[in-house]
């Protein structure tokens, strides 16, 4: 992105994709939301990832960050990992669950002791998906010089468990407890995603 582009406006491409969405849903963190981003249906048109990873590249970039490898957790950050990492020209690799409630790296990727890189996400609620694929990475002693991702959803901003964190878009809306839902948004459906 040159100097002289307009900001990308992120909620707009997930509008434009269909992928906002209005309701009670049922997030991955156990909260119920009024609002849910779907960034699988936004992430399916390849010129909007090309973009999105485009344009976080560049704020990575701007910040000095020049990792080995750019990692992303299954299913979600494989693709924005693959964006990222090719704009970067590193390499992409991805976390996927492990079964005992972490993830893992496959045998297939390479990492080793002091190799640096960066984490991506699509949307970060809780941040519990990625932090589970930085601890994947630094198992091996590898070393995560910061979080990046699409839309940052956490009431509170700023780093990450500590990581520098990096988005594109700051928007919060309230999440609720499952015992503290409000009236207005028991009376919708509940979605689970």
């Amino acid at each position: 992105m040159s100097e002289s582009s307009p900001p990308l406006d992120v909620l707009a491409l997930y509008k434009e994709a269909g992928a906002l969405h209005e309701g009670r849903f049922l997030l991955a963190s156990g909260r119920h939301s009024p609002y849910f981003l779907q960034s699988t249906t936004l992430l399916q048109y390849p010129q909007h990832t090309a973009v999105l990873g485009a344009a976080l590249a560049e704020k990575l970039k701007a910040a000095d960050l020049k990792p080995d490898f750019v990692i992303g957790p299954a299913m979600g950050g494989v693709v924005l990992a693959y964006e990222v990492a090719k704009e970067l020209g590193t390499r992409a690799l991805f976390a996927e669950k492990d079964g005992q409630g972490g993830m893992k790296i496959r045998e297939a990727f390479s990492v080793t002791p002091g190799q640096t890189f960066v984490a991506v996400e699509d949307v970060l609620t809780t941040g519990g998906s990625v932090l589970k694929a930085v601890r994947a990475a630094e198992a091996y002693g590898a070393v995560c010089l910061g979080v990046a991702c699409l839309v940052d959803r956490r009431k509170q901003t700023g780093p990450l468990d500590g990581y520098p964190l990096t988005s594109l878009l700051e928007l919060y809306f309230e999440t609720y407890p499952p015992d503290e839902v409000p009236a207005w948004l028991e009376e919708r459906e509940l979605q689970e995603i």
